[in-house]
C-alpha cells in the first residue's frame, strides 16, 4: 500500500480523530445541529489543518526548537483569520450562526496534533496529504452526527424538509436532538460501534 492510501486510510479509519484520538470534541458538540453549519464548519477546520501543515513543513528547518509551537500557533491562526473573513464576507448568515467556533477553530487539537506530530518531520506534500485527510476524518464523523440529529429534531436534511409537517406540528420530533447532550450519547455509540467493528477485524470475528 502506497504511504498515501495508508495515511487515507489511517485518518479516516484506524486513527481516525473522532472516534480514536478522542480530539475536536467541542466543536463535535456545538456545531452539529444542523447540516449547513457543520459541512461548512469541518471545510474551514480541513482547509486549515491541511494548510498549516504544509507550510509548517515548508519552514520547520527555520524554526528554533524552543519556539516551534508558537510559530505552529501563529501560521494556524493566519488560516483561521482567512477563514473567518471569507465566512463573513461570503456566508454572513452561516457566520452568524457559528459565532466563536469559527475562531476557535485555532484551539483545534487536531490542527495542532498534526503540526506536531507529522509536518514536523515530514516533506511538505505528504504533510499536506495528511492534514487534509485528517480534516476528512473530522469531516466523516460530524456530518454523520448532523445527519441524525437534524433529521430527527428539525425534520429536515440541509434545511429541506424531509419529514412531514406533522413530525414537528405534531411534537413527534426528538427535541435532545438539537441540544448538545444528544451529540453525547450519539459520539458515544460511533465510539462504541467504531471499535466493536476495529475488535472484530482484528480478531477476524473470533471475539
Amino acid at each position: 500500500m502506497s504511504e498515501a492510501k495508508a495515511i487515507l486510510k489511517n485518518n479516516i479509519w484506524e486513527n481516525n480523530p473522532i472516534l480514536i484520538q478522542i480530539l475536536g470534541i467541542c466543536s463535535t458538540l456545538a456545531v452539529t445541529n444542523l447540516l449547513t453549519n457543520t459541512l461548512i464548519m469541518t471545510i474551514g477546520v480541513t482547509f486549515v489543518t491541511a494548510l498549516s501543515s504544509f507550510t509548517i513543513s515548508i519552514i520547520k528547518k527555520m524554526i528554533p526548537r524552543k519556539v516551534r509551537m508558537i510559530v505552529q500557533t501563529l501560521v494556524i491562526a493566519f488560516y483561521v483569520i482567512i477563514v473567518d473573513i471569507l465566512l463573513k464576507a461570503y456566508a454572513p448568515e452561516i457566520s452568524k450562526n457559528l459565532g466563536p467556533y469559527v475562531g476557535l477553530i485555532i484551539t483545534n487539537c487536531i490542527i495542532m496534533g498534526r503540526a506536531e506530530a507529522f509536518a514536523q518531520s515530514n516533506p511538505p506534500l505528504i504533510s499536506f496529504w495528511d492534514g487534509f485527510t485528517s480534516g476528512l476524518g473530522y469531516m466523516s464523523v460530524l456530518m454523520l452526527l448532523a445527519f441524525v440529529r437534524e433529521l430527527l429534531g428539525f425534520g429536515t436534511l440541509f434545511g429541506f424538509r424531509v419529514m412531514p409537517m406533522e413530525f414537528t406540528n405534531g411534537g413527534y420530533n426528538w427535541t435532545i436532538m438539537v441540544m448538545a447532550p444528544s451529540a453525547f450519547f450519539l459520539v458515544g455509540i460511533l465510539l462504541w460501534i467504531a471499535k466493536e467493528t476495529m475488535l472484530k477485524q482484528e480478531t477476524g470475528g473470533d471475539k
